[in-house]
């Protein structure tokens, strides 16, 4: 169906990686799909992978969940997993809560208002070390009642809960304009005794009848053959959960015992592990969870981080396991977000892997309106109908390179500057004239993405008809790259659209310390209102900063290079400078941020330089304006 909504999103954008504060009004068809042919999602008919971290609502005061989601967004997660604790919101019969620290509705909204996207786990079963696995101890009643199963009173009161909860669920499907793209149901259900497929059919057909045919509704079980064959039937598609020292081709081997087809995905990537009285706390080495988490992702998985932040077991809702231990109030599970919100070590390893990914395609839409053009062999500009700027040409890697293999451009085909990036790792420059070659590693089918500048046309003499972008084929050892998919950027209409200072700072990993990925940074900075003859003209100057473009309140002030040289400042005039607003800096650096050593700072100089050689470059005043 289509829908009309107010998209919010808080993104920088990096060439490996994207993240922007942005906020449009659009009109367009929402559909979330298994793309069996080319195993993975498909978001609105592009190809998606989603990262995303375990929160339980249930475990954090309703006053805390905006910043508990807004601190898993700017981690880079694009998604988040939630459970529904069905005895949480019905503790007496009939009798159901859903405000207060109840809330689902206004949880799910704060994530989507955020950006992010909601996997949710709706049980009934939900386990999640909570008090009885979320059913109503009041259930027990029935003295002879089988749980997780097809028993006509325990379904007849899964039922009756679902009619209430289902229906709140529906307007937040992301068919409908919300954030939620699948729905998980029970949990683990193979481990359990009962194996009772009845059970899960019916469940099939309630969730079916409540929120139709088009939601993806999942499974999710221990890593072995025997716990998915009596957790899954069709109509779910059943997925795994393992933890970090685990074999992880294997596990994902028994997924595909399953799923022939499909994407891969772990459930749940424990980040730490439970507690229980009287027990020594639980930890896993971050070196450990991260190693994982880079395999996970370099296998093109979707990958949940259980838990990304565990929370409390406030009151009296701790679980228990058997041999009987039960659980402490604390559910910090040692995840990346501590019980209290604090950012640990294990947030920042875990923000640095996700930051060496490719997830251009959830800025695209952004930066390419028109949407991307198809071609076997790379089109120029003027084909793109892009005439200024930047355009991404982006394939995939036909063939193992895991020995650096040469990426060239044997005809001087690169007109004028190409930064090279594959599955967001930066490998290095092509140059017209200068640079026709450069080694890069990859494996098989990795993304390989070419953001090419347009860097000035001739202005006089016989050559001024010239072509910019890729104007001849690039070859890949001796192979023809093909098969190209290129997305003309309207970087300046995205850059006053708002990339404005929620974003965060992306990190360049890099298999070299000569580059790393192009990336947007954001600051800002106010002029006092009221002071006689403010603002003024000035410079900006760019300690440290290689190569790039700046906008400032969304006026294009041209290019920088310092690296190069000779001009190293830019002019500033003062008719775009505000007294009255903060004034918003956007910088593109294309080569080599000093973000990630030093506090990145642009300075504002009262003298100008356009000769690099001169001694003593800023000897007048300064002032220093922050970056991220």
């Amino acid at each position: 169906m289509a829908s009309s909504e107010t998209v919010c999103c808080i993104c920088a954008l990096f060439f490996g990686g994207i993240f922007c504060t942005l906020i449009w009004t659009v009109t367009a068809k929402h559909t979330f799909q298994i793309d069996y042919e080319n195993n993975c999602f498909k978001k609105d008919g592009e190809s998606f992978r989603y990262i995303s971290g375990s929160i339980h609502y249930s475990r954090v005061p309703r006053y805390y969940w905006k910043d508990r989601i807004l601190k898993m967004y700017m981690l880079g997660l694009n998604a988040v997993h939630t459970y529904v604790p069905w005895n949480f919101h019905e503790v007496m019969p009939k009798k159901f809560v859903f405000d207060g620290d109840k809330d689902l509705e206004h949880f799910l909204q704060l994530a989507n208002s955020t950006g992010l996207l909601v996997i949710l786990r709706p049980g009934p079963f939900i386990d999640a070390e909570w008090d009885m696995g979320g059913l109503p101890a009041w259930i027990l009643k029935k003295s002879n009642v089988v749980l997780r199963s097809s028993d006509p009173d325990y379904l007849a009161a899964v039922d009756q809960w679902m009619n209430v909860l289902l229906p709140k669920i529906r307007p937040f499907l992301y068919n409908n304009g919300g954030p939620i793209i699948s729905l998980q149901l029970e949990d683990e259900y193979g481990s359990y005794f009962a194996c009772d497929y009845d059970y899960l059919r019916h469940l099939v057909k309630l969730f079916r009848y409540h929120l139709g045919d088009e939601v993806i509704l999942f499974s999710t079980d221990a890593s072995s053959i025997h716990a998915v064959k009596c957790g899954t039937v069709d109509g779910l598609y059943a997925t795994v959960d393992f933890g970090p020292t685990e074999n992880i081709t294997a596990c994902f081997e028994v997924q595909r015992h399953f799923e022939p087809k499909g994407p891969l995905v772990n459930s749940e990537l424990y980040t730490g592990w439970l507690d229980h009285w009287g027990e020594k706390h639980q930890v896993v080495a971050t070196s450990i969870v991260t190693k994982a988490l880079d395999t996970v992702l370099g296998l093109g998985a979707n990958v949940n981080l259980y838990m990304l932040i565990g929370g409390t077991d406030f009151g009296y809702w701790n679980g228990a396991n058997t041999p009987y231990a039960a659980q402490p109030t604390s559910y910090d599970y040692d995840a990346p977000l501590s019980e209290a919100g604090d950012l640990t070590d294990k947030y920042f390893a875990i923000r640095d892997v996700i930051r060496k990914l490719s997830a251009l395609s959830e800025m695209l839409d952004v930066m390419c309106p028109s949407g991307p053009v198809k071609s076997v062999y790379p089109l120029n500009f003027v084909q793109l109908n892009q005439y200024f700027g930047f355009v991404l040409y982006r394939t995939s890697l036909p063939k193992d390179c895991s020995n650096p293999t040469s990426l060239s451009s044997p005809l001087n085909g690169v007109h004028d500057r190409a930064y090279i990036t594959v599955d967001g790792v930066p490998q290095g420059v092509l140059e017209r004239d200068k640079v026709l070659s450069i080694n890069i590693t990859g494996k098989a089918k990795a993304t390989l993405d070419i953001l090419v500048e347009n860097q000035g046309r001739i202005s006089v003499g016989r050559y001024i008809n010239e072509c910019k972008g890729l104007i001849t084929n690039l070859t890949l050892g001796k192979d023809f790259l093909t098969g190209w998919t290129m997305y003309p950027l309207d970087i300046d209409e995205a850059v006053s659209r708002g990339l404005k200072e929620k974003s965060r700072k992306p990190s360049m990993s890099s298999r070299s310390s000569a580059f790393t990925a192009p990336a947007f940074y954001i600051g800002s900075f106010d002029i006092p209102s009221g002071i006689p003859d403010l603002p003024q003209d000035t410079f900006i100057n760019f300690p440290d900063w290689a190569k790039g473009q700046i906008w400032i309140n969304g006026f294009n002030l041209g290019r920088y290079w310092p690296a190069r040289g000779p001009q190293i400042t830019l002019y500033v005039p003062r008719h775009i400078l505000s007294t009255s607003a903060p004034n918003n800096i956007t910088v593109l650096e294309l080569e080599k941020s000093p973000c990630d050593v030093k506090p990145c700072v642009v300075e504002f100089v009262d003298t100008p330089v356009l000769n690099a050689t001169v001694s003593n470059i800023f000897p007048g005043r300064k002032l220093f304006v922050g970056l991220y």
